[in-house]
């Protein structure tokens, strides 16, 4: 095992010099389009697989969204009300509404119209 385990050793120390000659060698520039080369195609890949998963499984997409829509909901409504419980306004549109002047009746006068009706 000793053996192995040196043999396996001196390999790791291997990888570790040429890693750092390639690092040396790669311009700054190279490594940027090599990370971003890489992050593109994980985009990729996770698009094509979310593609096939929701080609396959409409129904079950359909009912997530639902809950991630429900979820939302929720949360803006806890939100709020936490607004509110620490006396914060409320952001709206607000119309006043004007009051308009009644005829003023009478007791007698209400009482003489209700009868008169029956």
């Amino acid at each position: 095992m000793g053996r192995l385990e040196s043999f396996s050793g001196k390999i790791m120390d291997l990888v570790d010099q040429v890693g750092d000659n390639i690092r040396v060698v790669i311009p700054d520039g190279a490594g940027r389009w090599l990370q971003a080369g890489a992050v593109l195609g994980a985009a990729k890949t996770g698009a094509r697989t979310v593609g096939t998963f929701t080609r396959r499984n409409p129904a079950l997409v359909a009912a997530v969204a639902v809950g991630v829509g429900v979820a939302c909901y929720a949360v803006w409504r806890y939100r709020k009300k936490k607004r509110l419980a620490q006396g914060e306004t409320i952001e709206g549109e607000a119309r006043r509404i004007e009051a308009k002047p009644t005829a003023t009746r009478t007791r007698r006068a209400a009482r003489a119209t209700r009868h008169s009706r029956d």
